[in-house]
């Protein structure tokens, strides 16, 4: 569930097994660490547990992943559950154990799929609660990069649960909320009175809006267009209000700014292109002139992938007055992701 990550059902109770299994899946970053630790531990799970228990063990764990209820309705690529079940399949034959008909019946189902240019990922919260995304199963489709979750929205996301009175009956505006994964976790943890989410390229704001319904939500009346998705069954929310605007960095006003009434403004992997930044920049400097009562709290998340264009960033934000500071990290992982120490979240002080 998720990219790379299968967890048990809440409720599963078998030997109290929680496993983070994490294989390759095409044409995406992978994460060598969780992957040789999961790999290992699977492996010590099945070496410790009798030869009869083993079977038991694996069909288990096949049955709080790619048959779990969630990934049966919402079905992450192909490609990746072949490559799951593949290395599952390769696990269970190093044992003794009895073969397990199912693993390969599974298998056998997938390889007769056709592929899609597009696949779902859930991420499970605290609570047991999903966030479903249908998301493309490429890097870069129809011309962006804006339509799959990165991993500093996931690191955004899961500082945001440990400090939730940041967001808190505040409106809330989101830059670049992509396929809106950051964004629903905090709708959903966090409680805000009104999130504003936000993009510009059509395709992004289209799937935005039919993952914002997938989730359950529901969008006020005058936005534009909502495509339909399908709903979340099961829980019922107190909904903040929602909102979809498409804001474009470079011509927006100070006075659209002003009419958002924002009090906390956030971003996540919105610092990769010099071009792009400029822009940001530009459009965070309308931001401290438009509100001289009470300026909003601005965080931003981002993926240090060229120094040069990190420190680009940081020096026009001294260049417009804008001052920062680096958040300590934060200590709850939630959801799987690059754990290597290039994913930083700044405090804007506008």
């Amino acid at each position: 569930l998720g990219t790379g990550e299968v967890s048990p059902a809440p409720q599963s109770t078998h030997r109290d097994v929680v496993l983070h299994v994490v294989v390759e899946e095409p044409g995406r970053d992978q994460h060598p660490q969780q992957e040789e630790a999961a790999a290992l531990e699977l492996e010590q799970q099945l070496r410790a547990a009798p030869e009869r228990s083993q079977s038991s063990l694996l069909a288990d764990i096949l049955h709080q992943t790619v048959l779990h209820p969630l990934c049966v309705r919402y079905p992450p690529s192909a490609a990746y559950r072949r490559c799951f079940l593949t290395e599952l399949i390769k696990k269970h034959e190093s044992t003794a154990a009895d073969p397990l008909d199912e693993l390969y019946d599974a298998l056998a189902r997938i390889l007769n799929e056709e592929e899609s240019a597009h696949c779902y990922k859930s991420y499970l919260l605290p609570s047991g609660e999903p966030v479903t995304l249908s998301e493309s199963v490429a890097i870069i489709s129809q011309g962006t990069t804006g339509l799959i979750t990165w991993d500093a929205a996931l690191q955004l996301a899961e500082w945001a649960t440990e400090n939730p009175a940041v967001f808190t009956n505040r409106t809330v505006l989101e830059l670049g909320s992509g396929v809106g994964f950051t964004g629903l976790v905090i709708c959903k943890t966090c409680n805000p009175k009104t999130y504003i989410f936000s993009d510009y390229h059509h395709c992004v704001l289209k799937q935005l809006t039919e993952n914002i319904h997938l989730n359950g939500f529901t969008l006020e009346p005058e936005t534009t267009n909502p495509a339909q998705g399908q709903e979340a069954e099961g829980k019922e929310y107190q909904q903040p209000k929602l909102v979809v605007a498409e804001l474009d960095w470079g011509s927006v006003t100070e006075e659209q700014l002003l009419a958002l009434q924002a009090d906390v403004v956030i971003a996540a992997d919105v610092i990769y292109d010099p071009e792009i930044t400029l822009s940001l920049t530009g459009m965070l400097q309308k931001f401290s002139t438009s509100r001289a009562d009470r300026k909003p709290e601005v965080y931003i998340a981002l993926t240090v992938r060229n120094l040069d264009t990190y420190h680009m960033f940081q020096a026009e934000l001294d260049k417009a007055g804008i001052r920062w500071q680096i958040i300590p990290a934060h200590s709850n992982s939630i959801f799987l992701h690059d754990t290597q120490p290039n994913v930083t979240i700044l405090q804007l002080f506008i």
